[in-house]
């Protein structure tokens, strides 16, 4: 596989994929929650993946939930895909780091990506494209702003993917009882935060939370946005609420069972 134009890539977030229990309803929510429009893709021959659009242009899709994680008891989760130049020399790192790889496979004229975990069982994709991928202005309505990792030990799940995909430390804050708020990003700039889960942490459904992904959505009016989500049938898992640089937030779980959470628009980091 050859590298990207610019190695600098490395890091990026470059497409977000919704697998869902319900293909259907999740398209039927997004739309009219985030304002994505929608449209088909082929890949791999699967006529049923669909792109999520924004005013930027595709900036992920959605596909139903594997059968094989289904059985697993998985439910609906967003997945981000992060570019690196050489997946498969990514993965070797991964494996040599103690994280796990789901998939690896290339897709004709797109390029190769893997599912993989990282060693507290986070899910997250690794991907080469094989064209170079535009870069969205994420303080504009539909793009995906901020990236949340819950996990069982952040100091050792940014260390590994400081290893994989090179991530810095960008600094962090005292959350009192929650613990510390690690803050990374590339290039200088914030991406997102990494944090302890508290024990005893439930899921609406009284199960513990496991280590996984948050993906925080830019929304103009955030609550004319909850309103719409809340009316189509999301459920509130925190929030909203003002956090550290003043961006209000609220986390949320779709109607098939998917967390994602709304923002408003990033401020100057």
């Amino acid at each position: 596989m050859t590298e990207p134009k610019s190695k600098n890539d490395t890091g990026r977030f470059v497409w977000y994929e919704l697998l869902s229990t319900d293909p259907r309803g999740a398209l039927a929510f997004y739309p009219e929650v985030v304002g994505w429009k929608t449209q088909p893709f082929e890949v791999g021959g699967d006529g049923d993946y669909r792109m999520w659009v924004g005013g930027q242009g595709p900036l992920g899709g959605v596909t139903a939930l594997p059968e094989p994680a289904k059985k697993l008891g998985a439910p609906s989760y967003w997945q981000a895909n992060v570019q690196v130049a050489n997946v498969d020399e990514t993965l070797a790192e991964v494996k040599r780091l103690g994280g796990q790889v789901y998939v690896n496979e290339d897709v004709p004229s797109v390029g190769r990506f893997a599912v993989i975990a990282d060693p507290q069982g986070a899910v997250i994709a690794v991907f080469t494209p094989a064209a170079d991928v535009q870069s969205h202005d994420v303080a504009k309505q539909g793009e995906f702003s901020w990236h949340e990792l819950y996990t069982t030990d952040h100091e050792a799940a940014f260390t590994f993917y400081a290893r994989i995909v090179g991530w810095e430390r960008l600094g962090e804050f005292d959350m009192g009882a929650m613990g510390k708020y690690l803050l990374w990003g590339r290039n200088g700039k914030q991406l997102g935060g990494m944090l302890t889960l508290p024990k005893g942490m439930k899921t609406p459904d009284g199960r513990d939370v496991p280590p996984s992904w948050m993906y925080y959505v830019t929304v103009e009016d955030l609550d004319a946005a909850l309103a719409r989500a809340t009316a189509k049938g999301a459920r509130v898992l925190n929030g909203p609420m003002e956090v550290p640089g003043g961006q209000r937030v609220v986390q949320l779980m779709d109607p098939q069972g998917a967390a994602f959470a709304l923002t408003t628009p990033p401020t100057s980091r």
